[in-house]
């Protein structure tokens, strides 16, 4: 079929054509957004699930959800080697921007806050300070959220930030993208400044998304943590669900899939997001005419699996070392044919097949660790952050 048509979108936080399978996440979102609004309490979001789920698309649809409702709006993607600082205030700068001020006195003097609280990060070097900003052309507000205690400021930032919002009626929404990667003291002030933020009501919320294991990293940080955010599992989509994000997106290019195809490519791709986008482009290029059959797929399965050994296997296993690539194919083993199944492997599992021991691994499942390739949702497990992992590395031998 014509390949200028294929409406299938298997890209790195692409929204597909047809976002099926979260609008349960999408209603529960605009109920927030409209308490928040009438200052009702409300808790912050956190979204977690594996690598290949949606939860970047998720993201980006409820920002898109908050601009619609007209309230200001930033989004950051947090990285394992940088300081919260600068990503969140060029995220909030934006959302000031967003929101808009009928006073621009009040405006200015947050933004004034805001530069001072990212200038911080360059501590006492005076030249290195006005050398950086974030594009904020007010001067800085000396005396807030300045005192170099990352805590202590972003408290002071977002309860600002937050009052300036409460003055025009609607909020504030900030998201953060891989937010597992966040340091150890960003977490604390985040989680700090979202239950400053709880306790006084003022309308301005995170909304987060990671890996499976950020519910643990939060609760390291803050005990409270468990109760200040509202945790939703982003899993694979149902069968139903399956076929919607197929067959909708075809249907507007009027073509169909015959039930044996919808049933193969379910089979193929299990139900996650990001392989239904690579199997359904596939088997659309491959295709003669409409509808799809199962022959289609079976022709175009090939096709996919090269997609998504380069795409989305493969360059993740391009960032291990030897000696990790060597822990992440005992991972494999150890769990089998299964492994997608079963979730996780004991590391002492691991170990053995190794025949090495546990602690003379610890390096190497570290930094697989850092690298997010591997998550541990429990002490003494492992599993991998992407879906299908095993069985790749398996066939890679």
């Amino acid at each position: 079929m014509d390949p200028i048509r294929n409406p299938y979108a298997p890209g790195a936080g692409q929204r597909p054509p047809e976002l099926a399978g979260r609008d349960e996440q999408l209603r529960a979102f605009d109920v927030v957004l409209e308490r928040v609004s009438r200052g009702r309490p409300e808790r912050s979001l956190v979204l977690t699930g594996l690598r290949g789920v949606g939860k970047t698309v998720l993201l980006n649809a409820l920002r898109s959800a908050a601009v619609r409702r007209g309230w200001g709006t930033g989004k950051l993607e947090a990285r394992p080697d940088q300081s919260l600082r600068r990503p969140l205030s060029s995220a909030l700068h934006q959302a000031v921007r967003e929101l808009g001020h009928p006073d621009p006195e009040s405006a200015d003097h947050v933004l004034g806050v805001l530069r001072s609280f990212a200038q911080r990060e360059a501590g006492p070097d005076a030249k290195l300070r006005d050398r950086w900003s974030p594009g904020i052309d007010v001067p800085a507000v000396r005396g807030r959220a300045d005192s170099g205690d990352i805590e202590i400021d972003l408290v002071e930032l977002l309860t600002d930030v937050g009052g300036l919002a409460a003055d025009t009626g609607r909020g504030m929404a900030v998201f953060i993208d891989e937010m597992q990667d966040l340091g150890a003291d960003d977490v604390s002030a985040l989680c700090a400044a979202c239950h400053e933020l709880s306790q006084n009501g003022l309308p301005v919320i995170v909304v987060g998304a990671g890996l499976p294991h950020l519910p643990a990293v939060l609760s390291a940080s803050k005990s409270y943590s468990e109760r200040l955010f509202s945790y939703q599992r982003i899993d694979r989509l149902s069968r139903e669900e399956s076929d919607r994000a197929l067959s909708s997106p075809a249907a507007q290019e009027d073509a169909a899939y015959d039930e044996a195809a919808l049933t193969a490519l379910y089979d193929a791709t299990s139900g996650y997001p990001y392989f239904i986008q690579a199997y359904g482009k596939a088997a659309w290029d491959v295709a003669p005419r409409s509808p799809i059959t199962a022959a289609d797929v079976a022709v175009a399965g090939p096709e996919a699996e090269r997609e998504l050994a380069v795409g989305f296997f493969g360059s993740r296993y391009e960032r291990a070392t030897p000696g990790e690539r060597e822990y992440l194919r005992a991972m494999a083993d150890t769990a089998g044919p299964d492994a997608d199944a079963v979730g996780s492997v004991g590391t002492a599992e691991v170990a053995a097949l190794l025949g090495k021991k546990p602690q003379s691994l610890s390096p190497a499942r570290d930094s697989l660790l850092k690298k997010g390739l591997i998550y541990s949702g429990e002490r003494g497990r492992i599993a991998f952050t992407v879906p299908h992992f095993g069985r790749y590395l398996r066939e890679q031998g």
